[in-house]
């Protein structure tokens, strides 16, 4: 806690948040960070070999091999976050799980999960995207000023 904040507290609240700042456990950073990268590098490796897969089997290019590989792993994360698997996952990989596709998949699925007892329009549909909603609405935006930037960059002669 800044000490900015400490200043506001009365000195009651300053005693217990050194009282539970000392009970507080260790995390295992290391452990956690091992977890992490060996789950999100083998979620990475099936990507890969399920676009070799692609690849050898169905003539993809390298250019097209990209959109039945995303659509095969956001079905993988469906099928396992709805059936729980996931999540259990996720507990034991922490950050791992949140490689982009697979993390956004468990998402949008868990919160229409959730849900689904509210009706498909209320329920499903106008839940699974609130937090889609934001991640896409600064997704659009990050991109326009990324294009603005560089359409500027451009008519002031760069390359």
């Amino acid at each position: 806690m800044s000490n900015k904040k400490k200043k506001k507290l009365t000195p009651v609240q300053q005693e217990y948040q050194k009282f539970a700042k000392e009970r507080e456990p260790k995390r295992p950073v290391a452990v956690n960070m091992f977890r992490a990268f060996l789950v999100g590098g083998t979620i990475c490796v099936i990507g890969q070999l399920i676009s070799d897969f692609f690849l050898w089997n169905f003539n993809f290019t390298e250019k097209t091999v990209g959109n039945p590989t995303v659509a095969v792993l956001i079905l993988i994360s469906v099928i396992l976050t709805s059936t729980g698997v996931y999540d259990h996952i996720a507990q034991w990989a922490g950050a791992g799980t949140a490689v982009p596709v697979t993390g956004f998949a468990n998402s949008i699925a868990s919160a229409a999960i959730e849900h689904r007892s509210e009706g498909y329009v209320l329920g499903v549909g106008g839940n699974m995207f609130k937090l889609a909603g934001s991640v896409i609405t600064y997704g659009v935006f990050a991109a326009f000023v990324i294009a603005l930037v560089k359409t500027t960059i451009t008519m002031l002669g760069g390359s």
